[in-house]
């Protein structure tokens, strides 16, 4: 290798320059293979190099090539297939996407279905009317609260003598009126049709009918008598709505 090439490899070393790369050129080390022999004792006698440099050139020729890790052979199962005494292996073939969705939902705890009550046909139907109602009613807010910070967006009755929205002027929001209200024979029946009893003790549960009447525990009841209360509910076969 010429004299030149070796300087151009010392320079690509950090800490070498051109000329420190000269002067261990001239030092006896003009060949690659002479600097990969060479040890710290020899390097450092040269004027410039430090004990530092020394290492650095001896890493840069003389570490060890890292050794190939073997390649994992990856094993798929295979089935085994005979045909006039020669056998054959088979992958097994490639689940689809549906049939990956079959299993994830066999895999996943099934949810409990909830007790419904035992309703006629008209309040079904009167219930389905107050689904329709509620979607089209608009939301109810006091006068203002877009205006100014300070006020809340909770329906208040607008009043004053300049008030449009008390006069019922077309560009003001509506108010709450009785035209909004529900089918009178749904009114303070739970959204799943039942009808909601407060309970503060197990004995309470015996006034309800599980088949039209749900059970709402108070907030006041303690973790005990609430698993008591939880418990005589399974028994009776009623529903607790706030569980």
């Amino acid at each position: 290798m010429a004299k030149k090439d070796v300087i151009k490899e010392l320079t690509s070393i950090k800490g070498i320059g051109k000329a420190k790369a000269e002067a261990i050129a001239d030092n006896g080390f003009d060949d690659i293979e002479k600097i990969k022999k060479a040890k710290k004792k020899d390097l450092t006698k040269i004027s410039g190099i430090t004990d530092s440099l020394a290492d650095k050139i001896i890493n840069n020729y003389q570490k060890e090539e890292p050794k190939e890790k073997p390649k994992k052979t990856e094993k798929k199962e295979t089935k085994t297939v005979k045909k006039e005494g020669k056998t054959k292996k088979k992958s097994e073939p490639k689940k689809t996407k549906k049939e990956e969705k079959e299993d994830e939902e066999e895999e996943k705890p099934k949810k409990k279905i909830k007790k419904k009550p035992k309703l006629n046909s008209e309040i079904k139907e009167e219930l389905e009317k107050r689904k329709e109602i509620k979607n089209r009613t608009p939301k109810f807010r006091r006068e203002e609260w877009f205006r100014y910070k300070r006020l809340s967006k909770n329906w208040r009755r607008p009043d004053g003598i300049t008030s449009k929205m008390r006069i019922n002027k077309k560009y003001r929001p509506s108010r709450v009126r009785v035209g909004f209200r529900g089918p009178k024979k749904t009114r303070g029946l739970h959204s799943s049709g039942f009808e909601e009893v407060m309970v503060f003790n197990p004995k309470d549960l015996e006034k309800l009918d599980p088949d039209t009447q749900a059970a709402r525990i108070g907030s006041s009841v303690g973790t005990k008598k609430r698993i008591d209360i939880e418990e005589s509910a399974k028994k009776l076969d009623i529903r607790i709505l706030n569980l």
